[in-house]
């Protein structure tokens, strides 16, 4: 087994360098102090902003700025303690930023509320006669756009104070699932006796030996099935919180509400959920296509992970896997290419796993530094494949931060996958041309067609879920657990078709999606990916107009609506054709996979 390097072992080339942010700690320490300080003279903006369109200028100013400054601290005590879990000192900076958060919102919570309480007519008159507070015109007609759904001060006060209510069901879930949930352990393929965890499942799943496969499968939704009436008590309420907080704030829906934030139109839900059950015979086809490769008399759903051909086991060095991205993203021009060089040379990344350094991977960073990503680089294409991703994050908010003041550079999560996944789109493009066996071939197709299943079906799935249950919830109707199983296993029965046994235990994986108490979250990872993978069929058909055009999008930062942003780079995603491109190249997919398993 391999022994991992403390922190203090790994190369300084191989890890981000956070030294651009604060020199040492103490120069942390210092803006901390100055920070706090900074907040507690904004209270004296309270009851002000109506002396006249200079003073809420100046107030939006400061307002800002704290914020700036604050995500400066935030990133910093955050990715310090991202590096080595296990260090006390980081931990604790982590933990005081965290409190100077809560003062930080707390102390300001009066501030936008006052702005709108101005009133739209008082706003436009003010904007019109200062010429310097039309700088902030984007940020003031978003809080307008929110005027009827606010409340009076006692009103908004109240709702401030029973938010923490309107959580509890979230962090009572949490807490299940993290902490108190026990699963069995089971038999692996040596025969040796295996804990099941959140953290081992999808390995398990995975596993070649298809008995280890279906015990964990069963053993996994046992542990949830002994609990299925507090869980499902647990989510109603949170379904309820959502129906009476949008009920609240005068929102038709919970839809209404949550949609409302990024300004996008329930037609965009409704349409990618429409055009999925359009194409839903695709997804059949890929079901059909894996039991006759796998040569089951029936596929069952804890086969749906196992890979259609092995996984190349073939390692990659880092400096390969930096070649492979230069060389596949060839066809987003020298401009993007060159910032990926910089981004590989100048120490954005954090490269390899030490002892205490957080798992998984992430792209991250403030307006006042560079992009900075953290990977646990191991060496597979897999891996090469994250790489691409992050830096397409990376690059977003690069873009982003470049071209926009702080107040509009912070991109909408609707849009935050798609220059990751256009990335992946594109590189797999082109290793698929550069594949020299059929295997190869296979291998790449699968792994993008998985990509299909997971995120455009799986979440709209997941969407379309929410969408029942929070509508019935609205309609007052109670819902316990034999309704929440029973909706989940008929949307598995339409989405994996007639050539799935749905097992009784999949009506019970509803139980464990911590997504679903962030309402109508998920849905924006399918229509992400779809508009990434439109993007990038533009950007390989087109080549450089379409580059400009996805360049400004990346620019736009916060700019203007991510609908508007989108139409910008080419999509359109009010309307169904950008889902429906994606699911074409899904299509596509499936009829070279079909024609090289004949």
């Amino acid at each position: 087994m391999k022994t991992l390097k403390k922190r203090s072992q790994i190369a300084l080339e191989d890890t981000w360098n956070l030294e651009a942010l604060y020199e040492t700690n103490d120069a942390w320490e210092l803006e901390y102090k100055e920070l706090e300080q900074k907040i507690q003279q904004f209270v004296s903006f309270e009851g002000t902003l109506k002396q006249g369109a200079e003073q809420l200028k100046k107030a939006l100013d400061d307002y800002n700025e704290l914020w700036r400054v604050f995500f400066r601290l935030y990133v910093y005590a955050n990715q310090r303690s991202h590096e080595d879990t296990g260090n006390s000192f980081y931990q604790k900076l982590a933990m005081r930023v965290a409190t100077l958060q809560l003062k930080l919102a707390g102390d300001t919570a009066f501030f936008y509320p006052e702005i709108i309480a101005l009133g739209k007519e008082w706003l436009e008159k003010a904007m019109e006669e200062c010429e310097a507070l039309r700088f902030y015109e984007r940020e003031i007609r978003e809080l307008l756009r929110k005027e009827e759904h606010t409340l009076s001060k006692e009103m908004e006060n109240v709702l401030a104070e029973a938010m923490p209510l309107g959580e509890s069901s979230k962090e009572i879930f949490s807490m299940f699932n993290n902490a108190d949930i026990r699963f069995p352990k089971i038999k692996n393929d040596k025969g040796e006796e295996v804990q099941i965890t959140h953290g081992n499942y999808a390995m398990l799943i995975e596993n070649p030996d298809r008995n280890v496969r279906k015990e964990t499968f069963e053993a996994f939704y046992s542990s949830y099935a002994a609990f299925k009436n507090t869980i499902a008590s647990v989510f109603a309420s949170n379904l309820k919180q959502a129906a009476f907080f949008s009920k609240i704030r005068k929102y038709p829906s919970a839809r209404a509400y949550y949609l409302s934030d990024a300004n996008i139109p329930e037609q965009v839900y409704d349409n990618l959920i429409e055009t999925v059950h359009k194409n839903m015979s695709l997804m059949h086809r890929y079901t059909s296509l894996r039991k006759k490769v796998f040569g089951y008399d029936k596929l069952h759903l804890y086969d749906s992970y196992l890979p259609l051909v092995e996984d190349i086991q073939k390692e990659y060095t880092f400096e390969e896997a930096k070649e492979i991205v230069l060389e596949g993203l060839q066809p987003m021009g020298e401009e993007y290419i060159n910032l990926l060089k910089e981004g590989f040379s100048n120490r954005w990344i954090d490269v390899y796993e030490n002892e205490g350094k957080r798992t998984g991977a992430y792209s991250w960073g403030c307006y006042d530094s560079h992009p900075y990503v953290l990977l646990n680089y191991n060496g597979t294409l897999d891996n090469v494949f994250t790489l691409a991703h992050e830096m397409g994050h990376s690059l977003h908010s690069y873009y982003s931060r470049k071209n926009q003041p702080f107040v509009y550079s912070m991109y909408k999560i609707f849009v935050a996958e798609v220059a990751s996944t256009c990335n992946e789109a594109i590189l797999i493009h082109h290793l698929l041309e550069k594949a020299e066996t059929k295997e190869e071939k296979l291998y790449l197709l699968n792994h993008f067609a998985d990509k299909f299943k997971s995120t455009l079906y799986r979440q709209t799935m997941f969407a379309e879920f929410e969408k029942i249950v929070h509508e019935k919830t609205g309609a007052g109707e109670a819902l316990n657990a034999e309704a929440f199983c029973n909706i989940y296993r008929e949307l598995n029965e339409q989405y994996f078709g007639p050539d799935m046994v749905i097992d009784d235990e999949i009506s019970l994986e509803w139980m464990r999606i911590p997504h679903f108490y962030t309402p109508f979250y998920v849905y924006q990872y399918a229509t992400g990916f779809s508009a990434a993978i439109a993007l990038s069929s533009r950007i390989l058909k087109e080549g450089e107009p379409a580059i400009e055009d996805y360049k400004k999008f990346l620019k736009g930062g916060g700019s203007m609506d991510s609908i508007d942003l989108l139409k910008i780079a080419g999509v359109d995603m009010t309307s169904p054709e950008p889902v429906q491109q994606a699911l074409n190249v899904f299509e596509d997919l499936l009829s070279q996979m079909e024609e090289l398993c004949k």
